[in-house]
């Protein structure tokens, strides 16, 4: 049996009161009050990430919903190759930025980055076999060698040889030697569609690894076999991103017997080089071919870079000329620069 003791109203007041003043309850979920920080202390805020509107604030969620994460640049990066030279046709190396300035649509552009150094090449060699070759090919082919001797290690090649028709003979390799004996066991046969031989490298230059590309054409004159016309092979190289070097292989021109397509070779040779920034080379003496090769091998590793944003940042899809004018430097001579024309924008 338990007993049952009556507890007055007001003693059990008194008690709890009591119990409060020496021992307060404090909620689990209740935090300390903040304190102020001595008046010497350091205070660091960490700044809040504010999420860029219409993006994810996690990397991984466009996936987990089952759609892909992409990123869009709308700024566009333009590069432009630039040989400079003197009256006497001689590499000038050296100079920095400052003595470049850059046009587009005669408004001057800010060059955002320079170089002058050897960056490595994807490069086509568009080789002539067609049947007029046929006393020409062992010097042709003398020239490619000394060509190759200017490569580096992390340049790749690929080979395009043309008669009736063009031929990838060699895709990319880094290996000269590969290129080199396949053109050992070319013959000289057909006609000559250097046309089609350009738009073939174009194509195949879409695989390339490297930003930097060029194309050496050694052939001996105009083209009297190709599907695609002139404008169609001009326009290509206009939309690519592509320096043209040719070797001519010209008879005199007194010479008889000579063909309108012969005639003609130069010209559009020289038309489809300049487009680019490259230059076209008129060899009339078979002995001069391996220097000339070796020369353009050269120009090759001694180019200034100049990269820039377009200040028109319509993505029109329009051709835009480009103009680079030198700052001749004090105690030079006149110097000259060589660099592709224009580029066509994008167009989305």
């Amino acid at each position: 049996m338990v007993a049952k003791f009556p507890i007055a109203p007001r003693f059990f007041a008194l008690l709890l009161s009591l119990s409060l003043s020496v021992c307060p309850f404090a909620s689990a979920d209740e935090k300390p009050a903040p304190q102020a920080p001595p008046p010497d202390a350091k205070v660091t805020i960490e700044p809040r990430i504010r999420p860029v509107p219409g993006a994810k604030s996690d990397p991984d969620q466009k996936a987990l919903e089952g759609r892909p994460a992409s990123i869009r640049v709308d700024k566009t990066l333009v590069q432009i190759n630039v040989t400079v030279t003197d009256p006497l046709n001689r590499f000038v190396t050296g100079l920095d930025k400052d003595y470049f300035k850059l046009f587009e649509e005669k408004i001057q552009q800010e060059i955002l980055q320079f170089s002058s150094e050897d960056a490595p090449l994807s490069i086509g060699l568009v080789f002539d076999t067609s049947g007029s070759m046929g006393s020409k090919l062992q010097k042709s082919r003398q020239a490619a060698s000394q060509f190759f001797k200017t490569a580096n290690p992390e340049d790749e090649f690929f080979l395009v040889t043309f008669n009736d028709r063009p031929e990838l003979s060699v895709p990319f390799t880094s290996d000269t030697e590969q290129v080199q004996n396949r053109l050992t066991f070319t013959q000289s046969k057909g006609r000559t569609a250097l046309l089609d031989g350009v738009y073939l490298s174009m194509n195949q230059m879409k695989k390339a690894r490297n930003p930097r590309k060029a194309l050496l054409i050694i052939s001996d004159g105009g083209d009297n076999s190709s599907r695609y016309t002139e404008s169609e092979i001009k326009n290509a190289v206009r939309e690519a991103d592509v320096q043209i070097y040719a070797i001519g292989i010209f008879e005199p021109m007194s010479a008889r017997g000579r063909t309108a397509e012969e005639m003609s070779g130069p010209g559009l040779l020289n038309e489809i080089a300049e487009q680019t920034g490259g230059r076209a080379f008129a060899v009339d003496n078979l002995a001069e071919l391996p220097d000339v090769a070796a020369k353009i091998g050269m120009e090759l590793r001694n180019q200034y870079v100049l990269y820039y944003t377009p200040k028109n940042a319509e993505r029109d899809g329009k051709y835009r000329r480009v103009q680079v004018k030198l700052v001749q430097p004090r105690g030079l001579p006149p110097l000259k620069a060589f660099y592709r024309l224009g580029y066509y924008a994008p167009s989305q």
